[in-house]
């Protein structure tokens, strides 16, 4: 590796343990004695995740524990010999869960239609319930900035709703918390960071089945918007944590019905009149 590739990995690694720290203060994503389910798909995004939780760890003034956690859901193919070798290389705690979800997705999506759907509700569940038996207080996943936008975006053509995926999440059993310390990152800084990095990458495809076309539309549009209007993204970005309620159409976040208009204060008005 020369000094010049050292250098650009040495910057990009800075800059996404400062976002992920700024991520996780805003959020109050990790706290002392935390035991955190790192969960690691073989994707850049996770593994990049691992990768910073595990820097910040060194260095917090906190403790609390990493554990990496696969979910081998036995897709054609899957290198299963690639995270072990990963993980023990770096020294960090790790779980490999085994169950052929595969078999069950793929019985049930019609052919051509995409499993991911169907996939991720089972990694889901299966995950859910392995951190409940095994003590973990958060579950952390790789989602990013770039990742965030797309949803609210999904959600808003797709949907009706203006929603995205939060950084910090109470489960619908409020048995789990969820987090999503890389919120503040972009993918364009982990996806470089990775390559620099020599990260074992899995790919998501091994299944055979079909990106979610919607999601791929809009990743196309918002990046179409990034080249051409640098900065947007980052802009909208902004947006997502800064919203007033009073300017938008939901009257459940704002009460426009008792909006009303508050007489004059006399005393004042003969003042100004006075003026």
């Amino acid at each position: 590796m020369n000094q010049k590739t050292i250098y650009d990995k040495n910057k990009l690694h800075k800059r996404l343990r400062r976002d992920t720290g700024r991520a996780i203060e805003d959020f109050n994503m990790i706290e002392e004695g935390d035991k955190i389910m790192v969960c690691i798909s073989g994707g850049k995004d996770s593994l990049t995740m691992l990768d910073i939780l595990m820097s910040l760890q060194r260095h917090a003034p906190i403790n609390f524990e990493l554990v990496a956690v696969n979910l081998d859901q036995k897709q054609p193919d899957f290198p299963e010999h690639v995270l072990p070798e990963y993980f023990t290389s770096l020294g960090v705690d790790y779980k490999i869960i085994e169950e052929d979800t595969y078999s069950l997705v793929k019985e049930m999506v019609p052919a051509g239609k995409t499993y991911c759907g169907w996939c991720s509700r089972f990694r889901r569940g299966i995950l859910y319930k392995y951190a409940k038996q095994n003590g973990f207080t958060k579950i952390a996943l790789g989602h990013h900035r770039d990742d965030m936008l797309g949803t609210l975006f999904l959600n808003l053509f797709y949907g009706g709703k203006m929603k995205t995926m939060p950084a910090k999440l109470l489960s619908d059993d409020k048995e789990n918390i969820v987090i999503r310390p890389l919120a503040y990152c972009k993918e364009k800084d982990i996806e470089r960071y990775a390559m620099l990095a020599k990260m074992p990458i899995i790919p998501c495809n091994l299944c055979g089945s079909q990106d979610n076309l919607q999601r791929q539309v809009i990743k196309e549009m918002l990046q179409g918007w990034e080249k051409q209007h640098p900065g947007r993204l980052d802009s909208i970005f902004r947006g997502m944590s800064d919203i007033v309620p009073s300017h938008m159409l939901d009257a459940k976040l704002f009460d426009f019905q008792s909006l009303a208009q508050k007489p004059a204060d006399p005393v004042q008005y003969v003042n100004v009149m006075n003026l």
